[in-house]
């Protein structure tokens, strides 16, 4: 059996043991379109992260019996179409829950208290300059009793409530499905979950209920001291907004690790940002914290989808 990876490179330097003990492994880093087409004509199975499986792709895949998608949203891949001609399509569901959770609660904690800001103080000599033994030049709060709003309740949703539980937090939720299936905390309207939150964190899939989501008018709704994090897909908050609501304070801060075009362009509106301050003299770049869409990639996390696609695999074929 024929297994063909076309984007190996978004794995990292995991190890494919799992999968190629299913069959005739070949790996290949990128693949462009036309590379694509010709990389999978005699495969059983295509393994593909961010490669776009079209019909013509399907079409030119003629042994293809599988097709397995290294990650756990299929936007990537035309499911109607392979399915249609009796291809199955299998995703990866779960992998990745304790390590995204894990990568929003350093980005909650850093936004809130303002971690990166006083380690780039120290280290550049400012705090040295203050002459007083705490330097106390942004001020932060604490999470007890604050109220954390998670869009989109899956497993991930549920881990980070679990986690803001540990700190005393409220915890509230609204579905980007319109079911509001969890029973463990309140489910919300979009509008009053933005209104009475402290801290908004977006773990919804990308889709069109979920394609600008989060536009200016609805950080309008949120508190001046609150912050909000996209966890889940690039294009649920619009970008040019969120620049916006930044600039302007109407909201505190915010942390993305996912982007609408990825990787992030250096002329992307984000990285204009260091020009810019508020009324205390803060930088708005340090008010908007980045990651480069790893918050799923722990050791584990990879490890673990590695073995899904091999059970994947197994259990089809």
């Amino acid at each position: 059996m024929k297994i063909v990876f076309l984007d190996s490179d978004t794995m990292g330097d995991v190890s494919f043991a799992p999968i190629e003990k299913a069959g005739e492994l070949i790996l290949y880093p990128r693949s462009t379109p036309e590379e694509a087409l010709e990389r999978v004509r005699d495969c059983d199975v295509m393994i593909v992260n961010k490669v776009i499986v079209d019909q013509k792709l399907i079409d030119a895949a003629k042994n293809l019996k599988l097709i397995c998608e290294a990650a756990t949203g299929i936007n990537n891949i035309d499911v109607e179409y392979a399915e249609k001609k009796g291809i199955p399509v299998r995703n990866a569901a779960g992998y990745s829950t304790e390590s995204v959770a894990q990568i929003t609660f350093m980005h909650i904690l850093n936004l809130v208290s303002h971690g990166l800001y006083y380690d780039r103080r120290v280290k550049n000599g400012e705090y040295y300059g203050t002459g007083i033994f705490a330097d106390m030049s942004w001020h932060f709060y604490e999470l007890k009793g604050k109220r954390l709003g998670i869009i989109a309740m899956g497993n991930i949703g549920r881990r980070v409530a679990e986690i803001a539980s540990a700190f005393g937090m409220e915890i509230a939720y609204y579905s980007t499905s319109g079911t509001s299936h969890c029973k463990d905390y309140p489910s919300l309207p979009l509008e009053r979950l933005l209104a009475e939150s402290d801290i908004v964190t977006i773990h919804a899939p990308f889709n069109e209920k979920t394609r600008n989501l989060i536009t200016l008018d609805k950080m309008r709704l949120m508190k001046p001291s609150a912050y909000i994090l996209n966890m889940g897909r690039g294009g649920i908050i619009n970008e040019e907004d969120l620049v916006t609501a930044l600039k302007e304070g109407i909201i505190a801060g915010a942390a993305v690790d996912v982007y609408a075009k990825e990787p992030l362009s250096p002329d992307h509106p984000y990285m204009q940002l260091k020009d810019y301050y508020d009324k205390d003299g803060h930088c708005i770049k340090d008010k908007l914290l980045m990651t480069p869409h790893i918050a799923w990639t722990s050791d584990e996390a990879l490890e673990t989808l590695v073995r899904k696609i091999a059970e994947n695999i197994e259990k089809e074929l």
